[in-house]
């Protein structure tokens, strides 16, 4: 079995980090200097590690093995979320470098070709998932022509000029080329460390679907106006979310989850009755007879909301994300390697996030694995996990890779 050279995987990881550093972690967002600095970067060790390096059109960046023979691609997103940790993404981009570069030396294992890859703006700067899905044909130009920064408001055409990708083609997965795709994260929760677990094997990637709902009111004197007679859209929002939290747990799955990310009031005045109330709000599963219930609940709860305050009411799904399925064999393998290099410290589990291998996945076999974060800290530069951890993941995820490259062309 190939084994990982675990320092040159930390200083890799450490290396990556720099760029953007912010306090513990990191503030990189797409297509900034910084996030555009670490792609070349990667693109050098790539190239360094005997591949042929190539940044698309859309920011991704691909290590090609100089091989005819199919490759299995291993990666993830190398942009941050504003202000948050240095492993979230960068984590899977390490893993597939290090696991190619760890191939190539290896005597039994440099005919079995890894694919590393970084994809771009997997956290929605522009568009969320951006490289993987013009990886597979998911995005067209008109999605790219509309789509604007959503801090600052930069389109992201003209961001792609800055970074010097205008005019640069996008690269789109190819028949038979690829074998299929892994990719490691960080758990972004809690659950592996407080199961004492070190390896979590992803069974399907949950589906989001996300709602702006507003309620419209009467404007009106908060001193003047009796009781009796207001129709008050604020009250609306949050009779809303208390019947939320009241009804969706008769109707959600074992792993659903569901938030109101923010409530915002017009003309919000505390002595003037909002007119006007906007609920953002989401929930999640990853089976999609659920996601279909709790819709039909939250529209249903809605319509009874505006009936008893005398408020209109109306809800735009913004988001409708599938739910996905990795691939059993891939999941086997990542499971088998766990239990020879770490037993007993391996769980199957669904992803409360979204991730690059549910888009993938439409065109690829797919699997994932999860790492513990500490403390279940995610998006925040705080974000860490142990060292042993790190190359236990890296370690377990290469002999994965090697069983599903040897049982693909016929060695087992």
């Amino acid at each position: 079995m190939p084994k990982i050279n675990a320092a040159r995987l930390l200083s890799d990881l450490r290396s990556l980090a720099q760029f953007g550093r912010y306090r513990t972690g990191v503030h990189r967002p797409t297509f900034s200097k910084d996030d555009m600095d670490a792609r070349r970067w990667l693109a050098q060790q790539y190239e360094a590690s005997g591949l042929q390096a190539q940044i698309d059109g859309v920011g991704n960046v691909f290590g090609m093995p100089r091989s005819d023979r199919r490759s299995l691609l291993i990666g993830s997103h190398a942009e941050s979320q504003n202000h948050a940790g240095w492993l979230d993404g960068a984590l899977g981009v390490i893993y597939g470098l290090e696991i190619a570069r760890t191939f190539a030396e290896t005597p039994h294992c440099a005919g079995l070709p890894i694919a590393p890859v970084a994809w771009a703006d997997e956290e929605g700067h522009y568009v969320s998932m951006l490289g993987s899905r013009s990886f597979i044909g998911d995005l067209d130009e008109a999605e790219i022509d509309r789509a604007v920064n959503v801090d600052h408001g930069l389109p992201l055409r003209d961001a792609l000029r800055a970074a010097g990708l205008a005019g640069v083609a996008r690269s789109p997965a190819e028949p038979g080329r690829h074998v299929g795709y892994l990719e490691a994260h960080i758990e972004q929760g809690d659950a592996l460390e407080a199961s004492r677990k070190r390896i979590g094997v992803v069974t399907s990637i949950v589906g989001l679907w996300q709602y702006s709902i507003v309620f419209h009111g009467i404007q009106n004197h908060a001193g003047t106006t009796r009781m009796a007679i207001r129709k008050d859209a604020g009250v609306a929002a949050a009779m809303l979310a208390m019947a939320i939290a009241k009804r969706f747990p008769e109707v959600a799955g074992p792993h659903s989850v569901w938030t109101t990310g923010r409530i915002t009031l017009e003309p919000g005045a505390p002595n003037i009755i909002p007119r006007k109330a906007e609920m953002l709000f989401q929930f999640r599963d990853s089976e999609m007879p659920v996601l279909e219930s709790l819709d039909a609940v939250l529209r249903e709860l809605i319509e009874g909301v505006a009936t008893k305050t005398g408020c209109r009411a109306g809800i735009e799904r913004t988001e409708a994300g599938e739910p996905w399925q990795m691939d059993p064999a891939f999941q086997a393998a990542i499971e088998n390697a766990a239990a020879r290099h770490a037993p007993g410290t391996c769980v199957r589990m669904p992803s409360g996030a979204g991730h690059d291998a549910q888009v993938v996945a439409r065109k690829l076999r797919a699997a994932m694995l999860f790492v513990p974060s500490i403390g279940g800290v995610s998006h925040h530069w705080s974000e860490n996990t142990d060292d042993a951890d790190l190359v236990l993941g890296c370690q377990v995820l290469a002999d994965a890779a090697e069983m599903i490259l040897r049982c693909e062309g016929g060695e087992m």
